[in-house]
């Protein structure tokens, strides 16, 4: 938890959000909620990214979401990077996990 809170609660990471970060860990929570009930229903959902080469830190989350807009439903692509993770070209190299997304 304190890690989707350091990145999606950053400022910089959402510049062009225009929800802005997450305000506290209580919406933090609330998220990770929905994250879990959406793999659950769907299938897909978001992860944790991290390198190979350190698996305990944690780069960003990224992952599918199944959204409607209007009466279509839509694959959704999206990550979030730490700030320190930026520009390393981590984005374009995101995969499902090889196990659950949460160990």
């Amino acid at each position: 938890m304190d890690d989707l809170l350091r990145i999606y609660g950053d400022p910089a990471t959402n510049a062009f959000n225009p929800a802005g970060p997450y305000p506290n860990r209580a919406h933090a929570e609330g998220v990770m909620d929905r994250w879990l009930t959406h793999w659950q229903a769907h299938g897909v959902g978001r992860w944790r990214i991290a390198l190979t080469t350190a698996p305990d830190e944690t780069l960003g989350f990224g992952g599918l979401s199944i959204r409607r807009y209007a009466d279509i439903a839509i694959n959704n692509r999206g990550c979030r990077f730490a700030t320190q993770a930026w520009g390393q070209g981590a984005g374009h190299r995101v995969r499902p996990p090889r196990r659950s997304p949460w160990v």
